[in-house]
């Protein structure tokens, strides 16, 4: 987790997407070069637009290092991260957050610039990717099954639809259960998370995970792009930015219907 002064807090997909767009600043890069960049699937694209603008690949895996790692031994992959955190490269087949951190202080050394001078100015010229992950520990596994079967089985009809939230709307463009296949060994990796993909770049992400006998849980992920040249919104608090999205999300998945949940146990 990085940190800046008075609590400037850089979310993962921004510190990737940082490191990404400053790896001349670090020596082990100058050296060997970069081959390719990768994000576990949740976590948001920031990092997408360093890799269009350098013209190298950027693959979008399912959550689990070890996809990254095939990528890594195939020599496809020099940078890679995940929403938990998680931030490695190629000179070690794990993630690293030693590494992570004295590459954060490598950049500070070399822009001479605070840690929110450097994401802000991040911003100011690839656009911002607001985002947040809402966890419901605990839920009971039946409800929280039930919930992500009935938003499989609505998905495709909420494709045009408009949902409305606190006087902001977003139609949604796209909907399916993420699969992956591995560029490197052809395996398929199905039912990797639910994305509501809408017209305006947002999107929010439905996951299940632990649903034994002491309750499932839902990881609920909001991810909302805000372009460069919109001055007004790029630099507002991520709770007031994302607000209409998150009541959206909870319109769509009828959560607390199917859990009787009305708040999450952690915001990240």
């Amino acid at each position: 987790m990085i940190l800046g002064k008075n609590g400037f807090f850089v979310t993962p997909s921004d510190s990737l997407a940082v490191i990404a767009a400053n790896l001349k600043c670090i020596p082990y890069f100058q050296q060997n070069g970069i081959k390719g960049y990768a994000r576990s699937m949740p976590t948001a694209g920031a990092v997408d637009r360093v890799a269009k603008e350098t013209g190298l690949p950027m693959y979008e895996t399912p959550t689990g290092w070890k996809f990254f790692g095939n990528l890594m031994d195939a020599g496809k992959l020099s940078l890679c991260g995940e929403e938990s955190f998680g931030t490695g490269s190629d000179h070690i087949r794990e993630k690293d957050g030693i590494w992570a951190a004295l590459a954060w202080l490598q950049i500070l050394q070399e822009k001479k610039q605070s840690v929110e001078n450097v994401v802000k100015e991040h911003w100011s010229k690839y656009g911002r990717n607001v985002f947040t992950r809402y966890d419901y520990e605990n839920c009971d596994a039946s409800g929280a099954n039930l919930m992500m079967t009935f938003i499989e089985s609505q998905m495709q009809a909420f494709v045009g639809q408009k949902f409305t939230a606190n006087e902001k709307s977003f139609i949604v463009k796209y909907a399916d259960n993420f699969a992956y296949t591995d560029p490197v060994d052809g395996s398929v990796s199905q039912k990797q998370g639910i994305r509501i993909l809408f017209e305006d770049g947002s999107r929010t992400v439905f996951r299940l995970s632990g649903t034994g006998s002491l309750g499932a849980t839902i990881r609920l992920y909001v991810d909302s792009f805000i372009d460069a040249s919109d001055k007004q919104r790029l630099f507002q608090s991520s709770e007031e930015l994302l607000k209409p999205l998150v009541l959206v999300a909870l319109q769509i998945s009828k959560l607390e219907h199917f859990t009787g949940r009305d708040a999450p146990t952690v915001i990240t």
